[in-house]
Parts: structure tokens; sequence; C-alpha cells
């Protein structure tokens, strides 16, 4: 949860003046039962009528913190409410869960009003009077300068890939921002009261396809311009349309197979029974099929391929739905493994090299349509068709 520019407040115009937007991993689009109000899987910061961004102020110390009542997601300076992400994207919005880690005043981005509308991200922490607070456990400390820093509890972690967001960009390293917006390595865990060391000739400017970790939701920053260049809605489905008019048939029942609508393929519960099936060891594309199994007690981990005899887990495909994630324009080719989520080689290649925060320190590839960790041994599959015969 941040507090940002945000376009129910922007400037009665034609054309508002659009800095970017954060797309939250693993929704593939939207929210499980939909993006409500302030809760969505993707947020546009537009320009405000009227700046809004936080000052330095008086620092004062509380002896009893209890004492400061604590912003919940409901206050008014929260524009963009986030909630912990559920690898696999099955989960309904009201599916109990563990409780977040996600600071309820988790971030703020704060963008320059004039051209080139730059973005800095700072960690946040805030109380009902929208004071920055931090409390007993966070990390805190004085600058030689004499202000006031210091850590969320979890922490706010950036990465910026090498060479922007492109086909050709290779992953960066992860670092952790202040309240203040100074970059420091990453601490020994996520919550240790000692902070990492300040890296001086980095900052905290937001670059297309910056990755933002909040411990327990990463989101993905991209620029106006970035936005631009990206694959947008019609384009994904001109590919889907595309794929399902070369009439690719299972090469053993021999019927005809099509993805579905990029709706239904946000919600991975409704099969279809033309929905493509794949053998991830190997790429093969079937119908659905039940034999080959080799394990009764997990049915569709370990199948055979009745093409070249492979053995390995057995899925259903799944469009990629979110334009934001897609490096390049290229078809849809190649699906992560082991979710059977399907789209460009460039960006499948991509994804798979991106290490994501995972708990308190470990790391790990993701899908970003589902988040679901990938395979150490093999993060994507090609996927092999087969035309009609006819």
């Amino acid at each position: 949860m941040f507090s940002s520019s945000q376009e129910e407040h922007c400037a009665p115009s034609k054309d508002p003046v659009k800095y970017g937007e954060l797309v939250v991993l693993g929704y593939n689009g939207s929210l499980p039962n939909g993006d409500r109000g302030r809760r969505k899987s993707r947020f546009a910061l537009y320009k405000r009528t009227k700046a809004n961004g936080v000052k330095p102020s008086a620092v004062h110390i509380l002896n009893t913190p209890q004492d400061s009542k604590i912003g919940r997601s409901t206050e008014s300076p929260i524009d963009f409410v986030v909630t912990d992400t559920i690898a696999g994207g099955q989960e309904g919005e009201e599916t109990p869960i563990t409780q977040s880690t996600i600071s309820r005043f988790a971030c703020r981005v704060i963008c320059e009003r004039n051209p080139p509308y730059t973005a800095r991200i700072y960690a946040a922490g805030f109380d009902s009077s929208k004071n920055i607070f931090l409390g007993e456990k966070a990390a805190k400390w004085k600058n030689p300068d004499g202000h006031m820093d210091g850590l969320t509890t979890n922490g706010v972690l950036v990465m910026h890939p090498k060479g922007g967001f492109t086909e050709e960009s290779k992953p960066g390293v992860w670092r952790e921002i202040s309240v203040c917006g100074d970059v420091y390595t990453l601490r020994e865990t996520r919550s240790a009261q000692t902070p990492g060391k300040l890296v001086e000739n980095e900052s905290n400017v937001l670059l297309d396809g910056s990755l933002v970790d909040l411990c327990g939701a990463t989101l993905l920053w991209r620029t106006a311009e970035g936005l631009f260049h990206t694959p947008t809605q019609k384009h994904l489905e001109a590919l889907r349309q595309e794929i399902n008019a070369a009439r690719p048939q299972c090469p053993v029942g021999l019927n005809t197979l099509a993805f579905p609508s990029m709706q239904r393929s946000r919600a991975l519960s409704c099969l279809e029974d033309k929905q493509p099936w794949v053998y991830l060891a190997c790429g093969h594309v079937h119908g659905y099929h039940n034999w080959g199994h080799r394990s009764e007690q997990e049915p569709n981990t370990q199948r055979e391929c009745p093409m070249c005899r492979m053995v390995g887990p057995y899925v259903p495909l799944w469009l990629g739905c979110e334009p934001a994630f897609y490096v390049d324009t290229g078809a849809p080719t190649h699906a992560f493994v082991p979710c059977g989520h399907v789209c460009s080689e460039k960006s499948v290649k991509y994804w798979s090299e991106i290490p994501l925060p995972h708990g308190t320190h470990a790391f790990h590839a993701a899908c970003p349509f589902c988040a679901t960790q990938l395979s150490l041994a093999q993060g994507c599959s090609k996927l092999i068709f087969q035309g009609p015969v006819d």
C-alpha cells in the first residue's frame, strides 16, 4: 500500500499526464474476483491537480508508540491496496490467508510534475495523521546531515534490470530503499535490526521494468513510454486467434484444440473441452487424455508422452493476459514450467532469469502471471503443436 499520484485526482483534461503504472505480479491482469476500488492488480499514476508529496518536518520519539494510531488500508492517503500474492492465483479474495507481512503503508512513489516526470520510490510508515511513523523494532538512525532515516520492518526492496525492460535485459541487483530514499545493500535477513551498507552511487529512481518487493507481493513499474511499446490486449487477442485459426490438433485424439478467451484464461479453474495440454518435459501439445500415469497419488506430475515417451508434468496451457509482463510482441511459443502459462520466447526467458525475493532471505524465479516458483531444472518449455492432418 502506498500514497502516490492517482487517476481519480487528476486534472480535468482530455489528455491527463500519465507517469506510469505499477502492476502486481501473480494476477495475470486482474484479481481473482475482479478489481474493486483501491484493491486492484494494477495502478496507473496520473498527475494530480495539486502536489501532495511528503515534506521533512520535526522528529518526535514516542515513549509509548501504542499511543500513535497506525493507519489502516481505509485511510485516505492510501491510493492502492496490495495484499499478499498467493502462488498459483487460484485463491479468491475471500479465502482466509495467513497474516500479511506487507505494511499498511509499505511505500510511496513521488513523481516530478515536469518532464521527464522522474518517479522515485521511498519506504514508508505513516500514522493516521499522515506523519511518517516507524515502529519500535524498525531500524532507524540519524544521518551526518542531521535528518532522521530508517527502514520499514520487512523492508522495501527494489531491483533495476540491466538494459531497461527489453528483450536484451538482464537481472540487476536487489537493494533496499530507506524512508528518505537512500539505497542500501540487503540486510542479513528481511527484518534484521542492522541496515545494510549505503550504496552512494545508486538512486531510488524507478526505471522502466524496475521491480519493487514488499515482502508478500512484488510489483513491476512500467513508465508511460515503456507501456507505449508493449503489446496491447488487442494484440494478444490477435495472437490467440491466429493460433486457433491454424487449427492445432491433438496428435493422439486428432481433435482440434483452441486456447480459451483471455477472460477465461484468467480463471484457471475453467477448463474447456478444446483446452490445450502439454507434456512439459518435451513440449508436445495434446488435448486432455487419461492415460500414461506413472503415479496414482499425483496423477499429472509424472505422465509419459505418447509421442516421445518422455516423462514429466502434464498441465493445461493458459495464455499470459497481462501485456505489461511482455518484453516483446512475439508469438506465444513457450510455457513456464510447471504452471503452463504461455507467452513469447524472449519474455519467458527473461522472467526465468529474474530472482524474486521469497520469504525472509530466499530468492527464486517465478512465473509473473501466477507467481508459481519455476522449476530449477527446467524453467520453460518450447511448445510443439501438430497442425491439422486434412
